[in-house]
């Protein structure tokens, strides 16, 4: 029995002393799962009890209670003391000076592609265009087959589209929504889609393997090439100004008859020749034409009745026209220093 009181004594001594020594938090908790926890020294010592008299184990029982209400409360002494400590010392490193200038915040702007398919939209879903998306792994029979490109087309070469496999590819145009929207709606239609492609080209300043495109799409009663001349003239007018010409060149595309490119008035010469429109005094913008009636029937159009224009926007080329940038691969480089010119 003495045994134990002095044993009972020692561990209080020592447990006070320790815990007024500790230096964080984490110390006191140790010590506190040390002593009290259900291996703790105070607890193998309460265990050992069973073998005093019963008159002893009361008068121990007692003591031991007392001890273990006196290491209680020096661990919460230690905790809090502790924890005055650390917040003093997080409030030390974290003051402020308040007469020190604060650091100017710089707020956000949009990438210049991402500006130009930006007004784009805003611009025909002004005149009624919906938004129509596409996956940009797609069939070939939607990026060729619906689109009057057939078998022996140049485009379907391996040199120019990335294959997934033999009949599934990264669509190298936007037009394969316009095959999807022919194949699952009847007209009226009236639609643009924007997106990414993929095309097998070597990066310079002219050309990569991924860039944007916007393709538009009208199907309806009565659709001529006088409504695609106006509709791609006030787009223009809309891009680089009311005063700029347009005209309109013969072209061949697969998937319209006819076909065509449309050019602006150098904006830079007005249209007197320049090292930017090579002297011709115009500079191309996107190609165009009526949608061929082979893919009007392959949607299950009735090409008797209704006619349609279609277009194809190079986001990046009307964004480098715009801004008088020479090298398409300043666009991909997230240099900050280049295009927070343009914000």
């Amino acid at each position: 029995m003495d045994n134990m009181k002095d044993r009972l004594k020692a561990l209080l001594e020592q447990s006070l002393r320790s815990l007024e020594e500790t230096g964080s938090l984490e110390d006191a908790e140790a010590l506190r799962i040390k002593i009290l926890g259900k291996k703790g020294e105070l607890t193998e010592m309460l265990k050992s009890m069973k073998d005093l008299l019963p008159e002893e184990r009361k008068e121990f029982g007692q003591a031991a209670n007392e001890a273990k209400a006196r290491i209680e409360a020096g661990v919460a002494e230690a905790k809090a003391r502790l924890e005055e400590a650390r917040k003093k010392a997080r409030f030390l490193a974290e003051t402020i000076d308040v007469t020190e200038p604060g650091r100017e915040s710089l707020p956000g702007f949009k990438h210049l592609v991402t500006a130009t398919i930006d007004e784009t939209i805003e611009f025909f879903s002004s005149m009624g265009y919906v938004i129509a998306e596409g996956p940009e792994i797609d069939t070939v029979h939607n990026n060729f087959d619906a689109l009057n490109a057939g078998p022996n087309h140049p485009s379907r070469d391996m040199t120019d589209t990335f294959y997934i496999n033999d009949s599934v590819l990264l669509r190298t145009q936007t037009s394969d929504v316009q095959a999807r929207i022919i194949a699952t709606q009847q007209p009226p239609i009236r639609l643009i889609s924007p997106g990414r492609v993929f095309r097998c080209d070597t990066p310079d300043a002219t050309h990569s393997p991924m860039f944007h495109q916007i393709e538009g799409l009208v199907v309806d009663e009565g659709i001529t090439m006088a409504d695609l001349k106006g509709v791609l003239d006030r787009y223009a007018k809309f891009l680089f100004g009311s005063s700029l010409g347009t005209k309109f060149r013969p072209h061949h595309f697969p998937f319209t008859e006819p076909s065509a490119e449309m050019d602006v008035e150098c904006f830079k010469c007005g249209g007197k020749g320049c090292n930017v429109c090579k002297g011709s005094g115009w500079i191309e913008i996107l190609g165009c034409g009526m949608v061929h009636p082979n893919v009007l029937r392959e949607g299950g159009i009735d090409t008797e009745r209704y006619t349609g224009f279609a277009f194809g926007i190079g986001v990046e080329r009307i964004a480098m026209l715009r801004y008088g940038i020479d090298d398409m691969r300043l666009l991909y480089e997230n240099d900050i220093r280049f295009i927070s010119q343009f914000k």
